[in-house]
């Protein structure tokens, strides 16, 4: 695998870009990615909780663990 498609490296070229994260029970996260590191946690600005389409509550920064989470979508706009 290329160095620049390892999914490491493609989550930091999307620090400062919003992003969805959906954790193994469900939950989904929207926000502003601001870090990430070596184990794929990932801080959240401006994050809001959704379950099902429906906004459950807004956050202002998330830590979501790496390995609760089950996948990302990168480029929300």
């Amino acid at each position: 695998m290329e160095p620049s498609k390892k999914p490491l490296n493609v989550l930091v070229k999307q620090l400062n870009a919003n992003i969805a994260v959906v954790l193994k029970n469900g939950c989904e996260y929207k926000g502003k990615m601001i870090k990430c590191d070596g184990h794929m946690n990932i801080l959240l600005e401006g994050a809001t909780e959704c379950r099902e389409d429906q906004l459950i509550t807004n956050y202002g920064n998330v830590l979501l663990r790496g390995n609760n989470i089950l996948y990302i979508v990168l480029d929300m706009h």
